[in-house]
């Protein structure tokens, strides 16, 4: 398992389009579809890494808490399906329907919208404001799989409560580490590795 950071895309970035099939519902997903949200969480992740089944009932439950205050989340699976097919979208609708996640769970086969995200590892972490720039990008919180540090969502939730109340992000954020994006091969980001 290579233990991978966030590229850490630049604050105030406008949040690159995406159109990806929801692996739940099989209806294209849009960037756009989501303009009257208060604020956009994308989150890059997957089925099988480790990182992501350490956090993902926190993802769940994050979303939801949020989402009545008016944050739309979106989550893309970006993995190469060929040597990774237990991230493909049949499984992603499982892992949705077991976990409860009540958003959408988009599969980028292409990995145009990763690459555009400058994604690098899962579970990455983008908040882009009601203007859709980005104010937040990095880690869940300090919790790792091997690390015995409770998962709390502790400073992506301070970056949402900041986008809703208004106030500016604290500017100092941690990279997310996790599993390396799956990247067909050849088609690795120069960003990458």
């Amino acid at each position: 398992m290579a233990v991978t950071p966030s590229t850490m895309l630049p604050l105030g970035t406008e949040a690159p389009d995406f159109a990806l099939p929801d692996a739940v519902s099989g209806r294209v997903v849009a960037r756009d579809d989501f303009r009257d949200a208060r604020a956009l969480l994308v989150i890059f992740m997957c089925n099988h890494c480790p990182f992501v089944k350490h956090v993902r009932g926190e993802i769940a439950a994050l979303a939801r808490e949020y989402r009545a205050q008016g944050v739309a989340t979106v989550a893309i699976n970006a993995n190469d399906l060929e040597r990774y097919p237990e991230d493909g979208p049949e499984a992603m609708a499982r892992e949705a329907g077991a976990l409860g996640y009540s958003f959408p769970y988009l599969f980028d086969e292409t990995q145009q919208v990763a690459r555009a995200y400058q994604a690098a590892c899962t579970p990455d972490f983008y908040v882009f404001d009601g203007a859709r720039r980005l104010v937040y990008r990095g880690q869940l919180d300090d919790a790792r799989p091997s690390n015995h540090v409770p998962v709390s969502g502790r400073d992506l939730r301070a970056a949402l409560d900041a986008v809703l109340a208004g106030r500016a992000v604290e500017p100092e954020q941690k990279p997310s580490l996790g599993c390396n994006i799956k990247w067909k091969p050849g088609n690795e980001p120069a960003y990458f590795g």
